[in-house]
C-alpha cells in the first residue's frame, strides 16, 4: 500500500478521491482502492457541474492545509472522482497535515 502523496520539486503531489453532492465539505480520511492505491478522501457539497466540485475541492484542501488556494493546482482528473492535485509548500509541513487522516481509514 502506498501513501496518498509523493514529493515534488515544489511540495507534494496528492492523490484524492472526491465525493460530490455530499452534505458537508470535509476531508474524511484515506480511501484505499481495490488495487491498493491510497488517496485522500474529500467530500464536497458542490455538484460535478462546470468545475464547481473541483473549485470546492481546492477550497476544502486549502482550509485543511492552512494554505492559500493559489498553492493548489489540479494536475489531472478534471471530470473524474479520482484527482491529482499539486500542493506547493514545505514537504515536512504538508506531510504533517496528512498524517492524522491515516487513523480515519
Amino acid at each position: 500500500m502506498t501513501g496518498p502523496f509523493r514529493a515534488s520539486r515544489d511540495g507534494i503531489v496528492l492523490s484524492i478521491r472526491v465525493t460530490p453532492k455530499s452534505s458537508r465539505n470535509e476531508v474524511t480520511g484515506l480511501h484505499t482502492a481495490a488495487d491498493g492505491a491510497v488517496s485522500l478522501a474529500v467530500k464536497v457539497s458542490a455538484p460535478p457541474d462546470n468545475g464547481k466540485a473541483n473549485r470546492a475541492v481546492i477550497e476544502v484542501l486549502a482550509k485543511a492545509f492552512g494554505l492559500p488556494k493559489s498553492a493548489f493546482a489540479l494536475v489531472s482528473g478534471e471530470t473524474s472522482r479520482h484527482k491529482v492535485v499539486s500542493v506547493a509548500g514545505n514537504l515536512a509541513a504538508l506531510e504533517a497535515v496528512i498524517v492524522p487522516y491515516r487513523n480515519l481509514i
